[in-house]
């Protein structure tokens, strides 16, 4: 049984779609740093709504961050397993 699965795992990498392989070439690229940054941001322009009495726009930005470090997080998994 344990082959059966190694062979249905080689089997999904091999039917790697060609648009994931190219975007993840790109944001490669991109610095981790940049998407925290941008989280960071995010909780700042979410903040300062927030204290303007902007709250539904703050709540809407604020929500941006998690997302944002889960791209930072997948970003830097791609990184870490590309093959060299």
């Amino acid at each position: 049984m344990v082959s059966t699965i190694e062979e249905l795992t080689q089997d999904k990498h091999k039917q790697e779609d060609v648009a994931t392989t190219r975007i993840e070439q790109m944001t490669s690229q991109v610095p981790s740093g940049t998407f925290l940054a941008a989280a960071a941001g995010c909780i700042g322009i979410s903040a300062v709504l927030a204290l303007s009495g902007r709250v539904k726009a703050a709540n809407f930005v604020g929500q941006w961050v998690p997302t944002i470090l889960i791209l930072g997080l997948y970003n830097k998994l791609v990184k870490e397993h590309e093959p060299e």
